[in-house]
């Protein structure tokens, strides 16, 4: 008999069929027992005369009559009348499958990812991640950008040579990509004009936080014929709304899973501007002494300030100094063409209008101790004609953390690496 998914079961009601999944839980009662059967559509009750010779997590294929019952889950339940056991489950699982996640510690849901991620409401994460690119990619398409893939394997940094891991590449050393910055370029630069990724970035940063993963994925963009950084925004509050309003249409039983909401269109549409220098006065104004740097805690106000003002935690902060941005950052005076996002108080986004023109590049470079020859061919781009550009990262790990409140970026990652985890 072919498989039923159980969020298809009302159409069978009447009818035999054949579940297969995971059992979840069993409970006897009276010389009866009612097993909770998990596939990835949802679960199903299962009814069972007498006791079962099996446990939680055993992998089974049961088949019976599908019948009505309001106490059973989405008021459905299966009469089992033959049952195969496809994989049985040692007893001593080290965490537990069918408790809320916010029971299990952070520390043991990673150690134990191949099985928490059984979890359903762990699971749901990712679900929404792949929704999240889902919907990046799709908004991009309908924008006419073309999608890439890039090698993750460079021979230079792009951001300065900074933060890299090193591999050894046969008789060289190679390093782990930053991100697709020269990549975004040089297609621009080829005619391609609009491109996006979604890939892996790599930071060799020692840093152990909430925030910071040093392998994460980037939603990248890059985009030709700009003017400023504000077509940048403008592009980056489109890509949020329509994602946005795509989960709340698709996806509203996970965020009423993690009592969590999205932005509606007329929210982004409000979110500030603001320059750096007055986001930093306003951070400082709330925090009771002066800011040097938009950092975490100045995050975390400002979004708290735009909800109390604008009614929406998402800030767009631009003009910043040229010292704080990267070497091939448009420079407007003494500040740049760029800008962050921050949602919900973290950055999830930094971008900005990119250098184009060859000789404002050379004359960049020694400002940052950078040399032509050191970058590798980077400049070769823009030596022979490259249209005035721009683009922009968001950090998915981070957009999905913040949409469903997560208390640490590992929680939204399946395989987290920091500092210590290199496994599972």
């Amino acid at each position: 008999m072919d498989r039923v998914l159980i969020r298809e079961l009302k159409e069978y009601v009447g009818k035999k069929v054949t579940l297969r999944g995971w059992v979840h839980r069993v409970r006897e009662l009276g010389g009866i027992s009612f097993v909770v059967l998990r596939d990835r559509s949802g679960m199903a009750q299962l009814v069972f005369q007498g006791a079962v010779d099996f446990g939680v997590e055993t992998v089974l294929a049961a088949t019976g009559p599908i019948q009505a019952n309001e106490k059973a889950p989405e008021g459905l339940e299966m009469v089992v009348e033959r049952v195969e056991i496809m994989a049985a489950a040692a007893g001593d699982l080290p965490v537990p499958i069918n408790q809320d996640p916010e029971r299990i510690g952070l520390e043991a849901i990673l150690d134990h990812r191949m099985l928490s991620l059984r979890n359903p409401k762990i699971r749901s994460i990712f679900t929404l991640q792949s929704a999240i690119n889902q919907y990046f990619g799709e908004y991009l398409r309908s924008q006419d950008f073309t999608e890439i893939k890039t090698s993750k394997l460079i021979g230079s940094g792009t951001e300065g040579g900074t933060g890299l891991f090193e591999v050894e590449y046969f008789e060289t050393k190679v390093y782990l990509a930053q991100s697709p910055q020269f990549y975004k370029q040089a297609l621009i630069s080829s005619g391609m004009e609009r491109v996006f990724e979604i890939g892996a970035a790599y930071r060799a940063e020692k840093h152990d936080t909430p925030r910071h993963l040093n392998e994460y994925v980037s939603l990248d963009v890059e985009m030709a014929f700009i003017e400023s950084e504000e077509d940048l925004m403008d592009l980056e509050s489109g890509i949020l709304t329509y994602i946005f309003e795509k989960i709340r249409e698709n996806h509203q039983p996970i965020l009423d899973q993690w009592n969590a909401t999205v932005p509606t269109a007329e929210q982004v549409a409000k979110a500030p501007r603001l320059p750096h220098e007055e986001a930093k006065k306003i951070a400082s104004d709330r925090v009771g002494h002066r800011l040097f740097e938009i950092n975490p805690e100045a995050e975390r106000v400002i979004c708290d300030w735009s909800m109390e003002q604008f009614g929406v935690d998402l800030v767009f902060i631009n003009e910043f100094p040229r010292k704080k941005r990267p070497f091939y950052t448009f420079p407007r005076g003494l500040k740049t063409m760029s800008f962050d996002l921050i949602f919900r108080g973290l950055e999830i986004t930094t971008g900005g209008r990119r250098i184009n023109e060859y000789p404002m590049l050379l004359e960049t470079l020694p400002r940052f101790g950078l040399t032509e020859e050191g970058l590798g061919g980077y400049t070769d781009i823009f030596k022979y004609g490259c249209p005035p550009h721009g683009g922009f990262a968001i950090g998915l790990e981070r957009l999905t953390q913040k949409i469903l409140g997560l208390n640490n970026v590992k929680e939204a990652s399946l395989f987290p690496r920091d500092r210590k985890r290199i496994k599972p």
